[in-house]
């Protein structure tokens, strides 16, 4: 969603390549679009730095300041050089006052953004590097409610963006695919895996959440 120039005069900031936009744990109540370029969202878990998603143009990220007066969950960081429309509390309820359709269309990406964050969040608890790998494809199958996950699901994914929601590794997971793909649980093509019974890692990864928290 990009909104017009008016906007970026108004509400514009910019960032150089590497420079951080904020931190993880500071206290914060503005949120961002992205007009231009890319941005690194990235959490310390375990003593070591995840990547948890990389936003471009028209994406939406720290909203969270703006629903619950928390602490930043994570840290964002400019990849390269971006423009980003910046909001507060303040400015953000004049905008809402005048905007219903802006309103409506922040309702959804919140909701979804709020589900994908502590979605993510439950891939990156789980230890074991195959279990992760499988539950971003259960993830993938979630998002698509047309699946019959009766029978074998096609997910339009490929190892990196895998690697991407799993927090680890482009080698790791292509390891943890073929290892899958020999022992005839997936099929890996260039743009697409096969998953032949996705109801199996389902009951795996439930299986392991609750040793994790028993």
């Amino acid at each position: 969603m990009i909104l017009d120039d008016n906007f970026f005069e108004k509400f514009g900031v910019e960032y150089a390549p590497n420079e951080i936009i904020f931190c993880e744990f500071e206290p914060g109540n503005e949120f961002y679009f992205i007009q231009a370029g890319r941005v690194k969202i990235v959490k310390v878990i375990n003593n070591r730095e995840k990547t948890l998603d990389v936003l471009g143009t028209g994406d939406v990220f720290g909203e969270m300041s703006i629903l619950e007066e928390e602490p930043r969950s994570a840290t964002a960081i400019a990849m390269d050089r971006v423009k980003l429309l910046k909001f507060h509390r303040d400015n953000f309820d004049t905008l809402l006052q005048g905007n219903p359709q802006l309103a409506y269309k922040l309702l959804l990406i919140f909701s979804k953004r709020i589900y994908d964050a502590k979605r993510r969040l439950m891939i990156l608890l789980l230890e074991e590097p195959q279990l992760k790998v499988m539950d971003v494809l259960i993830m993938l199958a979630e998002q698509d409610p047309h699946l019959d996950v009766q029978n074998e699901i096609s997910l339009p994914v490929t190892a990196q963006q895998v690697a991407s929601w799993a927090g680890m590794a482009d080698t790791e997971v292509q390891k943890q695919l073929n290892h899958l793909n020999q022992i005839d649980k997936i099929v890996l093509y260039a743009d697409r895996i096969v998953v032949r019974n996705i109801r199996d890692f389902q009951r795996m990864v439930t299986s392991r959440r609750k040793n994790m928290y028993s």
